[in-house]
């Protein structure tokens, strides 16, 4: 009784309104999270301060057109784009390689997500799916928020791009769980072979 309570949509909806209350009351009293959604929704009002990191990826990614200035011959990466290296990486390579090489690097994490899912699904057991699953998932919601952030579909929240961001601990991460997926897709190998020796 009590939990079909619980599961109604009334309490889904007060839930929702708790939580849009709070986010309003944090961007409201702190104020480096006020600034990062003015910046998101208004780069151009502060230019030399808040907004500054974001018109400088748009102008890199701008700059880059569709086949780029060259490997290396970017010029956003030289004392105007902050942290370039680290969240901001995806627009460096805009710049270089254009719209044709970040359309192959969007292609490449496409390909390695849904492989992941694919090894998912294939799992032998239940735990080894779920697990890779959320393993891909991390890494597919990494991606895809980065790839937001530099583009300001969404506002800065600090998220490195898998694989690419300079960032030591975040690389070491990503590779560990990628070499987690890929022992999930070895064991599944390794099981067919043995119901083949059979």
């Amino acid at each position: 009784m009590m939990c079909g309570a619980v599961n109604s949509p009334k309490w889904l909806l007060a839930g929702a309104g708790a939580a849009a209350v709070f986010v309003l009351l944090y961007v409201s009293f702190m104020g480096y999270a006020g600034d990062r959604i003015t910046a998101w929704l208004h780069p151009e009002a502060d230019p030399g301060d808040t907004g500054y990191q974001i018109l400088q990826s748009l102008y890199a990614i701008g700059s880059g057109g569709l086949f780029g200035l060259g490997f290396g011959k970017s010029r956003q990466k030289y004392l105007y784009l902050p942290f370039q290296y680290n969240d901001y990486i995806f627009a460096i390579i805009c710049e270089e390689l254009g719209l044709v090489g970040a359309l192959l690097i969007i292609a490449l994490f496409a390909a390695l997500i849904l492989r992941g899912y694919w090894i998912a699904l294939r799992a032998r057991d239940r735990f080894s799916t779920v697990f890779a699953a959320g393993l891909v998932t991390l890494t597919a919601v990494q991606t895809i928020m980065n790839l937001c952030v530099v583009t300001n579909m969404l506002p800065s929240p600090g998220i490195a791009l898998p694989f690419f961001s300079y960032a030591g601990t975040a690389l070491a991460v990503n590779l560990g769980e990628m070499g987690i997926v890929l022992s999930i897709s070895r064991q599944r190998e390794k099981t067919k072979l043995q119901e083949a020796s059979l």
